[in-house]
């Protein structure tokens, strides 16, 4: 049978309850409170770490056959018989709810790279590399040779082990060898040799193996509750409580200590402002090194907080767009004349978890984007970021073309986008800031053929200029106005059987060979949406494979 031996803090209060309570049981004249009051303490304590093992995610059945594996190990026999070079034992692997959180954290900060220093028998890299993507890879620093060969088996069989490399030997030798490669990993885990943890963290900040905005995880930092307790004379808790010390008095971190098991640190790099002035090491830490008011370049491309709306969201670009804007951060009306269109685009982004709502409007109609702007600036209190995106384009020779489409064209085109910059500027000039992002086209700057469009040509040229008049007029009131101008973008029509030949006509002119796809605009109506495009305005964005050039 396997012997429990306590290994965490928690473990070493139910340890010390429990006999608590079997003194006391044996003391008849002891009052009935007390010993009532020390059950109450032992069932709490004793049912907490079942509770998370029951609460937290399942393991993978891999993870769950490399816990079984490790813990059925003999491993004192293993290192009376040659095969390790140290006595390692089992209470060293991570475990299910430690696992997870590694996984989680892994997960939430998107980490591409990570690197492990310390493996034993893997649980802990197998655990985080479910949490990376497809094309992630983790570095696990292992001194024991036998312990690869334990693993490997079962990283085979995961479909996440081919992003396990595990490097054999001496950590700090192996964190040379990345180093001088010019290695960088977005999230470290350190669980080794416990002496040696600042040494491994210097090395890290030293040699830039660490990101600027990169995590750096730290196991047993809580060590048996030995690194508090003022009496204690172990040398992984003094050296323990050593680093814990050292960490929180490192002004280039954050740290916090997580009470999961027995202690996982999170520390962060902070960005230290910008003094403008070369430190010892020469380098200049001035506003391009931290970043703008501290945020890196990614994180000024964020949209959290922010409230939008994109007009014609209920699909093609105006949908593409919607859920750029909402994986950003910003709350999203989806505006569409067809209800249902814009109601399945909200059912797409509120199963990913962004704030959304649909409105119903006819931009061509002053009433509808009164209304419009009313019913979203009522749900979230203001609108930061208005797409208009909404349009129609009916072709016809120019000799043949009626008032009727004319006016239809240039009612929704470029009357509708007058209309909703007008509602949404008003808000916007009023709190001194916001970001317009129209969509014009391709067809602004040339004329698109071998299609006749004489109306949609020049209603999108219109829409070019109204967005350079009011970029000019309002950016010194905190308002931006910029616009996109795609390429032909690839649609389910454009594929239809009859437009085939002109497909083949339009992909001959377009260098980059081949049709715009809705998802190459995200990436620049979210760059038009943030702090990061502050300095653009009354600009025409054109992303069209080289069309134009032409």
């Amino acid at each position: 049978a396997c012997v429990l031996v306590s290994d965490t803090p928690l473990e070493f209060v139910v340890e010390y309850l429990r006999k608590a309570k079997e003194i006391a049981d044996g003391i008849p004249t002891l009052p009935k409170e007390l010993k009532t009051c020390l059950q109450k303490a032992l069932d709490i304590s004793y049912g907490l770490d079942m509770y998370l093992e029951e609460m937290t995610s399942h393991e993978s059945e891999q993870l769950g056959e490399l816990y079984r594996k490790t813990v059925a190990c003999d491993w004192n026999k293993l290192h009376q018989d040659g095969k390790t070079l140290f006595n390692l034992p089992k209470e060293c692997i991570t475990g299910h709810v430690e696992g997870q959180v590694l996984k989680t954290l892994v997960e939430i900060t998107k980490a591409k790279r990570v690197l492990e220093i310390g493996m034993f028998t893997g649980y802990g890299a197998l655990s985080m590399a479910e949490g990376l993507p497809e094309d992630g890879t983790l570095v696990a620093c292992e001194i024991e040779p036998y312990l690869k060969e334990f693993a490997q088996p079962i990283f085979d069989k995961s479909p996440h082990g081919k992003k396990i490399t595990v490097k054999i030997g001496s950590a700090m030798d192996t964190l040379k060898e990345l180093a001088a490669a010019g290695e960088q990993f977005d999230m470290v885990f350190i669980d080794a040799d416990k002496r040696n943890y600042i040494e491994y963290y210097t090395f890290l900040l030293d040699y830039n193996l660490l990101r600027m905005d990169g995590m750096i995880c730290v196991d047993n930092s809580l060590f048996k509750g030995r690194v508090y307790l003022q009496d204690t004379t172990d040398e992984n808790g003094l050296a323990l409580r050593e680093f814990n010390k050292f960490i929180q008095n490192d002004s280039r971190v954050q740290q916090v200590i997580l009470p999961v098991r027995d202690g996982i640190s999170v520390i962060r790099r902070v960005a230290l402002g910008s003094s403008k002035e070369k430190t010892e090491d020469g380098i200049l830490r001035d506003e391009v090194f931290f970043g703008k008011n501290g945020k890196s370049i990614l994180q000024r491309l964020r949209l959290d907080g922010k409230a939008a709306y994109v007009t014609g969201g209920g699909q093609g670009i105006g949908r593409a767009m919607a859920h750029a804007l909402g994986e950003a951060g910003a709350k999203v009306a989806v505006v569409d004349i067809v209800k249902e269109k814009a109601e399945s685009v909200v059912s797409e982004l509120t199963v990913k978890g962004i704030q959304s709502v649909a409105v119903t409007a006819d931009i061509s109609k002053p009433e509808d984007v009164q209304r419009m702007i009313e019913t979203i600036a009522s749900k979230w209190g203001t609108i930061h970021i208005a797409c208009n995106n909404a349009g129609i384009n009916m072709n016809s020779d120019s000799e043949d073309t009626s008032l009727e489409e004319w006016d239809q064209t240039f009612n929704i085109n470029l009357r509708g986008t007058f209309l909703c910059c007008q509602a949404a500027g008003r808000i916007m000039l009023k709190q001194g800031y916001g970001k317009i992002i129209n969509t014009a086209s391709m067809a602004s700057l040339i004329v698109p053929h071998p299609q006749n469009q004489l109306a949609y040509n020049t209603s999108k040229a219109g829409v070019v200029k109204l967005t350079q008049t009011l970029g000019t007029e309002w950016i010194s009131r905190g308002v931006r106005v910029n616009c996109l101008s795609p390429g032909i973008v690839d649609t389910p029509l454009i594929r239809s059987e009859s437009l085939k030949p002109l497909v083949q006509c339009w992909l001959t002119d377009i260098p980059a060979g081949r049709l715009a796809q809705v998802t190459d605009l995200q990436a620049a109506v979210v760059y038009l949406a943030s702090e990061a495009s502050d300095y653009m305005t009354g600009h025409n964005l054109v992303i069209e494979g080289g069309q134009s050039l032409w």
